[in-house]
């Protein structure tokens, strides 16, 4: 455990943070801030979808289908639980530490998505792409291709759904005070339903959940928030206040230094986007898109909407409401729901978790499949029939047992999967690069053409 914890406290507190941060930056200046530029258009692309008709099948999803996959990983337990470990730790300045990581990681998973198009592959009649495949055809390493894979069915599709599970386990027990065990049953068959039933099955749930879930949420956190209109100016106050000099923010209260602010508000905001860990481009390398940039604009909307929308609204809920400022993480969350809401807030946190962290499960099962397939080629139905029974298996425990270690486990391979992928990202950036060339000098060009035409014809 111990051995464990040192490992995370390196490779979370220090290492990832410049690694994940310098390939942010790197591909922003060497994309011309394309997020920035194209961020109307990922907007569009994301709202309005950029082909009309596309249903889910063996061959992919349509690219609105490929965001709420993605977005259910991104926005799961992290999103209730990460803004305010950062605050708790870090002071509200670490929620602008956190924007500025998301800002950043917006050009590394534009980077992620597009390469994750460009070498997706059919195999046995399964569309499926991600770092494993951008690694092997496109670096020319099927062993850094097959380490990522393993590292990445071990932390999101076991260990990771294991935690995922626990948090549902224990608000619903806090809840309704329902026995741990039997919750975990009924998630886990109502999982495997869903995992039995393909990319089909998981195209469908999570594009009704993930706007559902963002939705209900949004709307109770509205709730609080303008019902308590004035504090709300005073929480942007502490957050910007607070990212330069803490004490000011908060009183020193919290002793927090400019330092723990960029620390917890960075590591906590790469963790909670995904930006640059090789987890979301599975659901975005299946998106049934004319050009891999589509999917890229795409993309960049869901580590907006998961930091700038959820994370933000979470953020403000916790400094906008007077709460026991000696709880942290989930806890503190609910403290916060519970002064804002009476005491529904303890029944709505439970629901938002059950949404939030089951999505974030059927999300992370299917980028464990994806490289159960690319390790198995051969006899991937048959393997993916045995990962989808473990991951069952996982969730049932995952409620039962005290996960402190296994919360330690599923950080340390989160970052060993890390550094393969980035080892891509940046040995393609040229190919990433000149993808978006073509796309502005081509690809845009026709698709207003095209958008014109019935007017011209009109007229």
């Amino acid at each position: 455990m111990s051995l464990v914890h040192s490992a995370n406290s390196v490779l979370w507190g220090y290492l990832l943070i410049f690694l994940l941060c310098g390939t942010g930056i790197y591909f922003t200046i060497r994309l011309r801030f394309v997020q920035v530029r194209h961020f109307s258009r990922s907007i569009k692309y994301a709202v309005f979808g950029t082909k009309k008709g596309q249903q889910a099948d063996e061959k992919g999803m349509s690219s609105f289908q490929s965001l709420t996959t993605a977005v259910a990983a991104q926005v799961g337990t992290g999103n209730l639980a990460g803004a305010a470990t950062a605050i708790a730790a870090g002071g509200p300045g670490a929620i602008f530490w956190m924007w500025l990581t998301a800002f950043f990681g917006m050009g590394t998973i534009f980077a992620e998505s597009v390469l994750s198009q460009v070498y997706k592959e059919d195999v046995n009649g399964q569309t499926r792409g991600g770092p494993a495949y951008y690694l092997s055809k496109g670096v020319g390493s099927k062993a850094l291709g097959a380490f990522f894979a393993v590292t990445i069915i071990l932390a999101l599709g076991f260990i990771g759904n294991m935690v995922q599970a626990n948090s549902i386990g224990a608000a619903f027990e806090n809840a309704f005070n329902l026995p741990p065990l039997w919750v975990g049953i009924v998630v886990a068959i109502l999982a495997g339903l869903i995992f039995n039933g393909g990319v089909k099955a998981i195209a469908s749930f999570t594009s009704k959940a993930v706007p559902l879930m963002a939705i209900m949420y949004i709307v109770g956190s509205l709730f609080i928030l303008l019902t308590n209109l004035e504090a709300v100016a005073a929480g942007f106050k502490m957050i910007f206040v607070g990212a330069f000099d803490p004490a000011a923010a908060t009183g020193g209260v919290l002793g927090a230094t400019i330092k723990e602010a960029v620390r917890y508000g960075v590591a906590r905001g790469l963790f909670s986007n995904e930006a640059g860990m090789g987890s979301t481009p599975h659901a975005h390398a299946v998106a049934k898109v004319d050009h891999p940039v589509q999917q890229g604009n795409v993309a960049m909307f869901g580590v907006f909407f998961d930091t700038f929308v959820i994370l933000t609204i979470t953020a403000l809920v916790i400094l906008t409401v007077p709460i026991d400022g000696s709880v942290t993480g989930i806890e503190l969350t609910q403290a916060a729901f519970t002064a804002g809401m009476g005491s529904f807030g303890g029944v709505f946190i439970a629901i938002a978790l059950l949404f939030f962290a089951f999505s974030t499960i059927v999300g992370w099962y299917f980028f464990g499949e994806a490289n159960i397939r690319y390790l198995f080629r051969k006899d991937g139905d048959k393997a993916v029939k045995i990962y989808s029974l473990v991951v069952m298996l996982f969730i049932v425990l995952g409620c039962t047992l005290k996960v402190e270690f296994v919360w330690e486990l599923a950080d340390f391979f989160n970052g060993m999967m890390v550094f393969p992928n980035l080892i891509g990202l940046l040995i393609l950036a040229r190919v990433v690069n000149t993808k978006l060339k073509d796309f502005e000098t081509s690809f845009l060009p026709q698709e207003e053409q095209e958008k014109q035409a019935p007017v011209e014809q009109h007229s």
